[in-house]
């Protein structure tokens, strides 16, 4: 807890406050619990963070939180609510009176409770990030949780393209089992094999033909012969919180000339992006070289081509710091990135290879370890 030490003295704060639930990863990264209601928690410069529970869940959270727990009478908000009659103001006053001096909260504090608490405290907003930027550098025990969940994913992604592989072609439109092969139909299964390994996986994208070009389109319909088919999937472990993300794209049949030389074209950019990567380097050089790289081979990086970042952090959110994009600065060793290049193109369609790994001293920790090949 140094680093959020160290924000506080630079803030002039005496306190660091939270007001989330488990939903929230700076929340789940200080406290180490799962809780579906929103708790106050309070870290004091120099102390160990304090997590305000009901009684109820006392027992629980001096077992499995990182904070130490104090019941919502310990902390005085069931006396500050029988004066106040209202909650608001009653959770203001613990907040403050734990704190012991003006606070500082994260952007996404609660508007209303903020304003409560400058009147009994002062608060000062965290417009640095503090623990944004703690969670960004993964300890031992953190990348070992995202390498068991990328190895789920692994086997989840293998499940979903299989049963592309397996699948038969009638009038273009791929069958197996007898039935239409659909997108929803390889989303469920995939969706089912991890929810039994204890992952959620949401949004994944089995997206086909010219709905590719749409980079997040989630994809819905038969899967068609000869066109690619975008699979990009991100599960969470249920029990961590931490998050995997790859995809891959795939042709049953034969791709046309435009679809395999963009293919081919990506898999180099993302060969590119990862030899570039290394502690000290700045995400945007990593970027604008695949930018320059693409221009070279062609392609454009405005309205179509490339037309998102080359990669982003994962940890305890699937979007999270650092960057490897045009405002991305320097990594770190233990960051986890993404490299994900891709090319879309209306009515032709689009591709995306996307590998994870760690940032080293050295270079990068590829995490992923699944083949790339367009044809299946």
């Amino acid at each position: 807890m140094e680093s959020l030490d160290n924000a506080l003295a630079a803030a002039d704060c005496a306190a660091y406050v939270l007001y989330a639930s488990s939903d929230d990863a700076d929340f789940r990264y200080l406290t180490r619990f799962q809780v579906s209601d929103p708790l106050l928690y309070v870290k004091r410069k120099g102390e160990r963070g304090l997590l305000v529970v009901p009684q109820m869940e006392y027992e629980r959270a001096a077992t499995e939180s990182s904070a130490a727990p104090i019941t919502r009478a310990g902390a005085g908000f069931l006396k500050y609510l029988d004066e106040e009659k209202d909650a608001w103001k009653a959770l203001a006053r613990t907040a403050a009176s734990l704190a012991g001096g003006k606070v500082l909260v994260p952007r996404t504090f609660p508007y209303g409770l903020g304003r409560l608490l400058e009147e009994y405290a002062g608060v000062e907003i965290d417009g640095a990030g503090a623990v944004s930027a703690m969670r960004a550098v993964k300890t031992s025990k953190e990348l070992a949780a995202i390498r068991a969940a990328q190895r789920a994913t692994e086997e989840a992604m293998d499940l979903g393209i299989s049963m592309i592989r397996r699948s038969t072609a009638q009038n273009g439109v791929l069958h197996l089992d007898g039935a239409p092969l659909t997108s929803g139909r390889v989303r469920t299964a995939m969706h089912l094999f991890l929810m039994e390994r204890g992952y959620t996986a949401k949004e994944t994208i089995v997206s086909c033909g010219k709905e590719t070009a749409m980079p997040h389109r989630q994809g819905d319909g038969p899967l068609i012969e000869d066109e690619p088919v975008v699979i990009d999937l991100f599960p969470r472990d249920d029990a961590t919180g931490y998050y995997a993300d790859m995809t891959r794209t795939v042709v049953k049949g034969e791709p046309s000339p435009e679809i395999a030389e963009m293919y081919d074209t990506v898999a180099a950019a993302q060969a590119l992006g990862v030899s570039l990567i290394a502690a000290g380097v700045r995400g945007a050089a990593v970027h604008n070289a695949v930018v320059a790289f693409f221009t070279e081979r062609g392609y454009e990086s405005d309205t179509k081509g490339f037309v998102h970042s080359l990669g982003h952090g994962v940890g305890l959110e699937i979007h999270e710091g650092p960057s490897l994009s045009p405002s991305g600065g320097p990594l770190e060793a233990g960051n986890v990135v993404t490299v994900e290049p891709g090319l879309y193109y209306p009515g032709i369609g689009g591709i995306r290879i996307e590998d994870m790994g760690a940032v080293t001293t050295e270079g990068f920790d590829r995490f992923t370890n699944y083949p790339r090949n367009l044809i299946v």
